[in-house]
């Protein structure tokens, strides 16, 4: 039963949000077409305004060309036929912007163009008269007065047709007006149901959220619960993973130090048999034979070759006594940067230092980590060589009561097979190196009681992560 409420609940849910969206569309599109409608009216309106303004200026040029004209007939200055003339030149830009505004009405154009001629008629005349009056001495005579009746019914005739034009534009104003005020009241009204209907819609939204809201509280409730655990589970699972890696790590390092021990013990015995042997021989034999000598001290040079070796491996395999100082790590890196300084400028790599600003002091043997951090420093210093814009990154952080150090470098990068074997003795990918500074590195990161582990890519650059015991503050 409750799965059918559910159900149902959803359904009428779902149906109300697709009328809401279908409602708030189709309010949108008759809001979309009212505005582009009250827009087209409203600009008709101020079209009329414009048309009933402009043929009032027509008319104004015209009255102030004829006073201009007056005005010289009865002064005889000609400073008054400037009005005149301004009057010529100001009026073919308003016909023009007239015809452009009633080019959709017939009628008015026909009675714009009537007028148009009308007064181009009415500046003939006013300039025939001033060319008759200028040519007779300037006196004004009765042709000139037979005339002035002339211009004065094109005068009055322009004025008719003006008043025309105008009324015309004025009843159309009153129609136009009216839709715009249709427009505007049909617009309100679609805003205003518009408005209701999303009222009833989000009031049946909010009913319907409250109704389920608490289901879906509890539901969530135990979704996070859940989550909560299994991350819990995760993180255990991880932690016991980095444990079970640093365990083997450990068991894997121990097992190379018994066998370097093992080896060590079984070969430096025949080599010191074999030493022994050959000093003996050397007292036997001809000492002026030079091919002898030549073999003897190959002997020699390779027994000590061997005994070298295993010392170094020694060193590296075995847990020895540290010399303990409280030191920060910033520094002991910052001293490090400094030893490989040749190295870096002539391979032109960038240093990044991203030190934290909480203390981090630890309890370490300082010459020591610095050969540990140096040996790392120098492989991502030789993995990044011919690489231009090499950058290498020093970063220290304080994680869960930890010091942690990340040396970053984007060289050329490892795969998972290269990673697996980074810290086994004598492992290289170097022509000239001796496999030994990593497992050296190893062996006093552990001796520290810390851990050492690294991220890499081929391709992207490499990350080593060394942790370590924030010392205790006293």
């Amino acid at each position: 039963m409750k799965k059918k409420q559910s159900f149902t609940t959803d359904y009428r849910l779902v149906t109300g949000y697709i009328v809401a969206f279908i409602l708030l569309i189709f309010s949108y599109l008759v809001t979309l077409f009212s505005n582009r409608e009250l827009i087209r009216h409203t600009q008709s309106v101020s079209s009329t305004h414009i048309v009933i303004s402009d043929v009032e200026k027509l008319i104004s040029l015209v009255k102030d060309g004829e006073t201009g004209y007056r005005g010289y007939i009865i002064t005889k200055d000609s400073n008054f036929l400037k009005l005149f003339e301004q009057s010529i030149l100001s009026t073919p830009s308003i016909f023009l912007k007239l015809e452009k505004e009633i080019k959709d009405n017939k009628f008015q154009l026909q009675l714009l163009q009537e007028m148009k001629l009308l007064t181009n008629r009415k500046f003939d005349i006013i300039k025939n008269n001033i060319d008759y009056y200028n040519v007779h001495n300037k006196t004004f005579d009765s042709f000139l007065l037979n005339i002035s009746y002339v211009g004065k019914d094109v005068m009055d005739s322009i004025r008719l047709l003006a008043k025309t034009i105008q009324d015309h534009e004025q009843n159309l104003l009153i129609i136009r007006s009216k839709k715009v005020d249709n427009e505007y009241f049909a617009l309100n009204g679609i805003v205003v149901v518009s408005l209701i209907l999303a009222l009833i819609f989000a009031t049946f939204g909010v009913v319907t959220f409250i109704k389920e809201n608490i289901a879906r509280q509890e539901a969530d409730k135990k979704v996070i619960a859940f989550q909560n655990e299994l991350t819990q589970r995760i993180e255990e699972l991880d932690k016991a993973n980095k444990e079970l890696i640093e365990m083997r790590r450990e068991e894997k390092f121990a097992s190379t130090g018994r066998i370097a021990r093992i080896i060590a013990h079984e070969v430096r015995n025949p080599l010191t048999n074999i030493d022994l042997a050959i000093s003996l021989i050397k007292k036997d034999v001809d000492k002026e034979n030079k091919e002898l000598d030549f073999l003897f001290e190959m002997t020699t040079r390779n027994s000590n070759r061997i005994n070298q070796l295993i010392t170094e491996l020694l060193n590296a395999t075995r847990f020895t006594d540290l010399v303990f100082t409280k030191t920060r790590v910033s520094s002991i890196l910052s001293e490090v940067i400094e030893m490989a300084k040749d190295r870096i400028e002539l391979n032109y790599i960038i240093v990044q230092k991203k030190f934290s600003p909480i203390p981090d002091e630890v309890m370490v043997d300082t010459e020591k980590l610095k050969i540990a951090f140096l040996n790392i420093v120098i492989n991502a210093i030789e993995a990044m060589e011919g690489k231009e814009k090499g950058i290498l990154q020093l970063i220290t952080k304080n994680e869960n009561g930890k010091c942690v150090v990340e040396i970053i470098d984007n060289g050329t990068g490892m795969d998972e097979k290269e990673q697996s074997k980074l810290f086994e003795a004598y492992y290289t990918t170097k022509p000239k190196g001796n496999g030994l500074g990593l497992t050296n590195t190893q062996n006093i990161i552990l001796n520290h009681k810390g851990s050492i582990e690294v991220k890499s890519n081929p391709g992207e650059g490499s990350k080593f992560i060394i942790t370590l015991d924030i010392a205790p503050i006293k």
